[in-house]
């Protein structure tokens, strides 16, 4: 992976719009705070590559496998920190 976009914003933010318009083909997202509303949102395009903290899907009531898209992994703090490492660059939005 090149880039590990974090991203904590809901859907509606400017900053989420403009992270997905800095994705490339060889990064991924991984959605915390308000940002895992997305997953619910099907107007949004995300990358084939999406993570999302699991503890913010269970706060916001998203954590129902039914609810998740096939393309993104719910992952915990540790998985965070490994995306992180193994990333060339991390950006948070």
């Amino acid at each position: 992976m090149h880039t590990l976009h974090i991203v904590s914003k809901a859907p509606g933010h400017r900053r989420f719009r403009e992270c997905l318009g800095m994705v490339g083909d060889q990064d991924a997202i991984l959605l915390t705070g308000n940002g895992v509303i997305a997953i619910a949102d099907t107007h949004i395009q995300l990358p084939d590559q999406v993570y999302a903290l699991t503890d913010d899907l269970q706060a916001r009531a998203l954590a129902d496998k039914d609810q998740v898209p096939h393309n993104c992994t719910a992952i915990d703090f540790e998985t965070m920190v490994e995306l992180s490492i193994q990333a060339q660059r991390v950006v948070s939005w």
